[in-house]
């Protein structure tokens, strides 16, 4: 059964069926052809796979990106961003990694993140003097920050899998994501010099303060969330729906730059991206019980640990894996699959799963725009004269500076735990 499973697999990715479709359809294949158990059972664990109290988090973040996108709060955001890093050599590219952080923080989502900040940011990156392929490279690589800072959809799937702490995971995000955009910073400070693009003017303070006072409402987003989780006023769930409430009103009654009917369009936008995330979630979940159920799930365990019990060695065959998949699946049907597999493997060695989850989460961010179906290389054709190979040809050198953040955060894990042990003390 395992082999007419991994047939119907490879069939189905080669057709190019949708991803829910084939993950699902080749289990129910495989039961067909040669299993015991009645196909009514993959009804049974499609819906069990969303049967998970954490998963309630994702459609109110989903929205609250969606709302605060639609209000204007993106052209805030680069504005703000521009006015504390743009006065430095390369800042203009540096712009696009903080207003990418910035935003991250408030919409969860990666390829939203992409285009929220590139479609302000590609044009002037081009207009400033940067070449084409490192105008798009920043903006996709950048734009995978989505996933890790929080809110993190990703986290909230993992931490529903594995049922560790998500405010936990939360605040292990900060740490991992500051890391990961701080990589990229050196590397846009090279591009300005050696292309002799020009420095922009220094702001004055009133510019400052007023750059800072149009974006504070929107920036108030991530201080309910964190915040509350931090103070125990919400659940990470419940933080998600005060997330809506807070961005509906902003949107709404400060900003007012959007119609009522606009921001409904946004509603059912989110709702439609919701449904999409759920399915892929749910035919994963299907994946996950069949490995499991056959015992390859154990299998691959034992095989793991039986070439090393280190915790570094398997860490380095963890990202290697994860980093290979990437490139063909995104990160939520990642975490759905393989999540639960490394986490009983971490929990025999010793691997905090906290520190785990953050890694994870890393390995997904870079497979978001790794070939050859990184989402991210698709999503920035809508940013106007891209094709996906000139997105592959400026990610590249981003790639390889991921790779060096992965490695530092994988290697030192005071780096996304220091803030969950001062938030959590049992962590």
């Amino acid at each position: 059964m395992i082999t007419a499973f991994f047939f119907l697999l490879a069939i189905f990715l080669v057709v190019g069926v949708p991803i829910f479709i084939a993950l699902a359809g080749s289990v129910m294949g495989a039961m067909l052809l040669g299993g015991s158990l009645p196909p009514a059972i993959i009804i049974e664990r499609l819906f069990a796979g969303l049967d998970k109290f954490a998963l309630m988090a994702i459609p109110f973040f989903i929205l609250t990106g969606n709302l605060m996108n639609v209000g204007g709060l993106s052209r805030r955001i680069v504005n703000l961003a521009n006015l504390l890093v743009g006065r430095f050599r390369g800042g203009m590219g540096m712009t696009a990694v903080s207003s990418s952080m910035f935003f991250s923080a408030i919409s969860g989502s990666a390829p939203a993140t992409v285009v929220a900040v590139g479609s302000l940011l590609y044009p002037a990156l081009k207009k400033n003097g940067y070449n084409k392929p490192f105008s798009i490279g920043v903006i996709i690589a950048s734009g995978s920050i989505g996933i890790i800072i929080p809110p993190s959809i990703v986290m909230i799937v993992y931490a529903a899998v594995t049922g560790v702490s998500v405010g936990a995971l939360f605040m292990a995000g900060v740490g991992a994501g500051l890391l990961y955009g701080l990589c990229f910073l050196p590397y846009c400070y090279y591009i300005a010099r050696r292309d002799k693009v020009e420095r922009m003017p220094p702001p004055t303070r009133d510019q400052l303060w007023v750059g800072l006072k149009d974006s504070s409402w929107g920036l108030g987003v991530p201080i309910v969330v964190l915040g509350g989780i931090y103070m125990g006023v919400f659940t990470p769930t419940e933080a998600a729906a005060a997330s809506v409430v807070y961005s509906l009103f902003v949107s709404g009654f400060i900003y007012r730059e959007k119609s009522w009917g606009q921001l409904f369009d946004s509603i059912k936008s989110a709702a439609i991206t919701t449904a999409q995330v759920m399915i892929i979630l749910s035919a994963a979940s299907v994946l996950s019980w069949f490995l499991t159920s056959q015992g390859l799930a154990l299998t691959i365990a034992d095989s793991v640990l039986s070439l090393s019990s280190n915790p570094y060695h398997v860490f380095f065959l963890i990202n290697i894996t994860v980093l290979i998949v990437g490139m063909f699946l995104d990160a939520a049907s990642i975490m759905v699959i393989l999540a639960p597999l490394f986490y009983k493997i971490g929990m025999q060695i010793g691997i905090n799963p906290i520190h785990l989850g953050a890694v994870l989460t890393v390995n997904g961010a870079i497979g978001m725009f790794t070939p050859p179906f990184g989402l991210n290389l698709f999503v920035a054709s809508s940013l106007g004269d891209v094709d996906y190979l000139q997105a592959v040809r400026g990610s590249a050198p981003f790639i390889v500076l991921a790779l060096l953040a992965l490695a530092l955060l994988t290697y030192l894990p005071a780096i996304s735990m220091w803030l969950p042990r001062m938030v959590y003390p049992g962590v």
